[in-house]
């Protein structure tokens, strides 16, 4: 694990514990149900691409569909193997839901499937059709840890939704429209015959995706 991504988990588990430590006595986030709407910012700041996100809170429970679009991976950002081959990685989408329950009122647990594209182009070439070396859909199952941190919640204007949203789930690969989970084909870089593989949706193409998104909630609740 890079010193980044070490940097990242801990301040994931800071904001975690912070937010506990917030934590009111009163149950009545028990009987929440909200409508969240929230952005990631790993995905423009780190891969180019953009990622929405909307959930259901109905007392305990929580429902999420989240949908990527168009992250690009070249260089430092894919495998040492891929990097070797002069490849880029372009995912046009990345999507599924999740279900999961609010352990207190700042953190819940999901059970996600996803699914994902994935396409392959030598560095630096238009990505089209016609250069397309290959391309695979991946479907993942896994679980994630949610915060849904309010850090204006005390306010009575329009600061008082804003939302703070960490995360880290483990998405592992169950299965690969492509053949045998391999392509084989003649790199013209290397002029070698190569290897294109599987790949988690992960940073480093692991299982394991770390992201932090903010956004706003919208209180369904009605009032007294």
């Amino acid at each position: 694990m890079t010193k980044k991504i070490q940097n990242s988990v801990r301040a994931f588990l800071f904001l975690m514990l912070t937010s506990m430590a917030f934590h009111s006595q009163a149950q009545d986030w028990k009987t929440d149900k909200k409508v969240n709407v929230v952005f990631g910012l790993t995905q423009p700041l780190l891969v180019k691409g953009f990622n929405i996100e909307g959930n259901y809170i109905h007392n305990r429970l929580i429902f999420d569909y989240s949908h990527g679009v168009s992250l690009d991976f070249s260089e430092s950002s894919v495998t040492s193997d891929l990097k070797r081959q002069g490849l880029a990685v372009h995912m046009p989408w990345t999507t599924g839901f999740g279900v999961g329950y609010r352990i207190n009122e700042w953190i819940n647990v999901r059970v996600e499937p996803k699914w994902h594209r994935f396409e392959f182009y030598y560095n630096g070439e238009p990505q089209n059709a016609g250069s397309q070396i290959t391309d695979y859909n991946t479907f993942s199952l896994g679980i994630g840890v949610y915060g849904n941190y309010q850090p204006f919640k005390n306010k009575t204007n329009f600061l008082k939704a804003i939302m703070i949203a960490p995360s880290i789930r483990f998405w592992p690969t169950l299965n690969s429209t492509l053949t045998n989970d391999k392509f084989s084909y003649q790199n013209k870089v290397t002029n070698k015959i190569e290897e294109i593989k599987t790949l988690d949706p992960g940073i480093g193409f692991t299982p394991f995706v770390f992201n932090i998104s903010v956004g706003y909630s919208f209180d369904l609740k009605k009032k007294k």
